[in-house]
This record gives C-alpha cells, structure tokens and sequence, in this order.
C-alpha cells in the first residue's frame, strides 16, 4: 500500500504536490518522493522518513516545473531500508519516464527474465515498481518507434502492459516533454481518481490520486474515479485523453481499503468510506446480540481510530453509552505495519493510554477495524483488564484474516495471522478477551457493496481465501512471502484453503 499522486498544472506544482502527499500519509510513513519537470529536465527529490522530514525548504526550491508527480511509500516487497528504492523510479528512454507505483506485482521474477534476456533491460532493485517502469518503457519504445508521440500510442503501450504483468497496481507517470499518464489494472484492486481545479479558477490544473481526500484537501474536484484497465493521458495543456486498455476489466477493489486503509473523509469507487464503516457497524451489532447480550454490555469503546465509525453505529444499534477509554499518541505508526512481534508488542503501550474511569467496574465492549496478527488486541484487552474492566469482550468490525494478501498489503505470512487455521475459540483464548465477536465474510460484502451498483465484487483474498487475477498458486504465495519486507519465513501454504475464481463465477480450487 502507497500513496500516488501526479499534477498537470499552468503553475508550479512542488507546493500542490507535497500537501497532497501529507494528504496521503497515512498510506506510507517510510519513505517520500517527488519529481517534477521542467524544460523536459526531471528534477527529483526523495528520501525514507515521513513528508515533512524528507522536504525542507531547500529540496522544494530545487523542485520546479509545472507537472510532476509524488508518492508516500509503504513498502510490502524489496528492501524497506534502501533510499534506492524510494519513489519515483527513473529511465531515460524513451522520452525519459519517471513513474510511481501503487500494488504489488505477484509475476514479477518471470517479467525479471524477460526484461533482461528479451527486452535487454537492467532492473537494479529489488523493487516491483522498478520492473513495472521497464515493461512500460519497453511496450512504449514499442509503440512508438522513434516516430512523435500521440495519445494512441501510449494507450497502445498500455495494452501490453496490462497483457504482461499480473497483481495490482495503480501507476502515475511523467513522459518528459509530453504529460502525465495514470492507469489502473483490470480490477481495479488499488484505487485511483481523477479531478481538476474548480470552474472558474485562475490557474487550471489536472490531479490523479490515489484517494479523494487528495484532491479535496487541494482544492480539486472529485471528477471520478479511474476505471480498471483503464488509461488517462493528460497532455502539458492540461487536456485529457482516455481509453479503456484491458481486454476484461472488472471491478473487485481491496475491500480492506473500506475496512481500513483509506482515510474515512476519502470516495473509493464511488462509496463513502465512512459510510461504508458505519454500515459494517450496522452488520456487527447484529452478531454481538447474538453472541452477549446486550444488558451484559455497559460501555461501547473503539479502538483507535479506524473502528470509530462502526463502533458507534454499534452503540446506537445496541442502545449501550459511546466512549472513548484510549488516547492515541499519533506519532507512533501503524502497529500491523512494524517488522516485528516484539517491537510491536512494546508499540502498543506506548501508542494507546487507557482513560481509567471509562473501563473500572464495566463490562466494556471493545471494538476494532481488523484484527490481523492479535498481538495488538490481546495487549489491549490487557490494558482493559489493568484498567479494572469486569469482563472485556472483543468486537471486529471485519471478518477473521485466515490467509496471505499478495496484493500489496504487508500481512501475508500465514504464520503471523492470529486467525490461520484457529477457531474463533482458540483465537479468544489467544487474546484473552471474555467473548469475540467477528463479522462475516457476506455481511462486510453485503455492507459495502450495497452503496454502489458499479462492483463486479471484491477483492477479499485475506478473509475469503479467492485471489480475483486468478494465477495464484500456493506456490506463488510461498513465494511472495519470501520476497516481502522482513525476510518472513517460507510460508507451506494449505492449498486446500486456496481457491481461485473462474468464468462461471463459481470456485475452484488451486
């Protein structure tokens, strides 16, 4: 999971550029880029750390031109402490392309050969986005061959890009001395849209982001969001070209984007995230009353901050007082995203601080987005316990993650998900909670999907085990979990858990 952005603009745009990656940080906290151009010379600037410690007023200085593009880094492959593998990548044919990359390629060793024996391309990282950069630079010489460039040959270029490469990735790219080109793969798996400068305005402008919240918190209007498979090419006047470039495309967007990963304030696909999160809560208090009763509940206490949407809508359905009974000290980063147990087992104190007087005495329903490895939880449920909670039960707005994400999201070692082949007994007893409650896989479909009539489905491979590009092998995963950041250990995938879809929309196994 990143965060990308790319401006055409009759301005400079180094400014407009870096707040939207702040916009964006909450997508990627190791490392910042951005590149702009000028006169067909790309000037770029990037380093690991968080946007306001990689720009200092020198760096934005030496950032000028009208377009360019920037990305906030969360890196889920490759080497996390190499700078080298910061975005934007760069090659200097044809025209000069600068490019970054949002997803993760899941047949990125089979492109490495072809690059080097057929395409006599050198890829110098270990990076995914480096690889993806080379196939568009290849398929674009291509198209092109020496002749000037035209919309259609990059939607040409296009083509064979989405023909060659597999998994999911939302790109922005510059083409020196012609403009920017955004595009989506088939699925649409990671998001992106598209919006311009109000009517009106002084200066026109052109931006592609990763989320909405990009575009609004710039001053830009939503337009829509970019299709899947599709390509948008915005010239250096600012106008826009676009052409649907897979064969197939279908729309299943990472349904953990809705769960978590997206600011609440962001649109994906057309659906309001928040609203998307009050309907899993709506969905959840039908589980709990299920499994407590209601007059067993004294409080409703999210877990910050994602689960805050569901957890009130929770508490409203229930009829049960909304709390807040932790503080969060937000210059701690994600804990799922920490490289490893213990360092994110110590994280968590010093993340959240228990407010004593919501917990003493109550029996105290706490509620989160997601539970993924449940080191998190079971401390926090700890910290209830200390707090003198009577009974602590334990609600997930999503259902168990039982298997690997390959799709760019850094939890896909099934050693590390607390509920792999567990029991929601045994997943309890782990975290030490009185009762958990999940969601089920329908119910969190069901609540997202209702809001927009556009889905083909979702990608949903870490709850239902159904990987949507349907060329995903045990095999692959094993393999996946080898390459991903922390050298995770080889991962003996249980193929019988591992299903893939077919044509006929039934499943099959792998």
């Amino acid at each position: 999971m990143c965060g990308i952005v790319g401006v055409v603009s009759q301005t400079p745009v180094n400014q407009l550029i870096y707040d939207a990656l702040l916009l964006l940080q909450h997508r990627g906290q190791d490392a910042a880029g951005i590149v702009t151009q000028l006169d067909r010379k790309f000037a770029m600037h990037k380093a690991k750390g968080m946007v306001r410690d990689v720009f200092r007023t020198r760096n934005m200085r030496a950032l000028p031109g009208n377009c360019g593009l920037g990305q906030v880094r969360y890196p889920t492959a490759g080497n996390a402490y190499s700078e080298e593998e910061a975005q934007p990548f760069y090659v200097n044919a044809p025209f000069g392309l600068v490019m970054a990359h949002n997803g993760n390629l899941t047949n990125v060793q089979a492109l490495k050969q072809d690059l080097f024996q057929l395409d006599h391309r050198h890829i110098n990282t270990e990076s995914d986005s480096e690889v993806l950069l080379n196939v568009l630079a290849h398929e674009l010489e291509k198209a092109t061959r020496g002749v000037p460039l035209q919309p259609s040959d990059v939607f040409a270029a296009v083509r064979a890009v989405h023909r060659r490469i597999r998994g999911s990735y939302a790109v922005v790219a510059l083409i020196a001395g012609h403009g920017l080109l955004a595009f989506r793969d088939p699925y649409g798996i990671r998001p992106l849209c598209i919006g311009r400068s109000p009517a009106g305005a002084k200066e026109s402008s052109v931006m592609v982001a990763s989320e909405s919240v990009a575009l609004e918190g710039t001053g830009h209007v939503l337009e829509r969001d970019i299709a899947p498979g599709e390509a948008v090419f915005v010239n250096l006047d600012g106008e826009i070209f676009h052409e649907q470039c897979a064969e197939n495309p279908q729309l299943f967007p990472c349904i953990f984007e809705f769960v978590y990963l997206a600011r609440p304030d962001s649109q994906l696909d057309g659906i309001s995230v928040y609203q998307a999160r009050l309907n899993m809560g709506e969905t959840l208090a039908k589980r709990v009353v299920s499994t407590v009763p209601p007059n067993e509940i004294d409080v409703v206490i999210p877990i910050p901050e994602s689960s805050r949407p569901s957890a009130t809508q929770l508490a409203h359905l229930l009829g049960k007082p909304y709390r807040e009974g932790f503080v969060k000290n937000r210059y701690v980063g994600r804990t799922f995203i920490m490289p490893g147990q213990s360092v994110r087992k110590k994280s968590v104190r010093q993340k959240l601080n228990v407010i004593a007087s919501e917990f003493k005495g109550r029996n105290v329903l706490l509620v989160d987005d997601s539970i993924v490895r449940g080191t998190t939880s079971r401390e926090i449920v700890q910290m209830a316990r200390d707090a003198g909670a009577n009974k602590v039960y334990l609600a997930s707005a999503a259902p168990p993650v039982r298997h690997p994400n390959v799709y760019g999201i850094d939890m896909p070692t099934k050693t590390e998900l607390v509920a792999h082949n567990r029991t929601v007994e045994e997943i309890r007893q782990i975290i030490g909670c009185d009762a958990l409650i999940y969601q089920d896989v329908d119910g969190m479909k069901r609540a997202v999907g209702s809001l927009s009539t556009q889905l083909t489905g979702f990608e949903a491979s870490c709850f239902d085990g159904v990987y949507v590009t349907g060329d995903i092998t045990s095999d692959d995963v094993a393999r996946i979990n080898g390459e991903r950041v922390g050298g995770a250990e080889e991962d003996q995938t249980d193929t019988s858990r591992l299903t893939l879809p077919n044509p006929s929309g039934a499943q099959q196994e792998a």
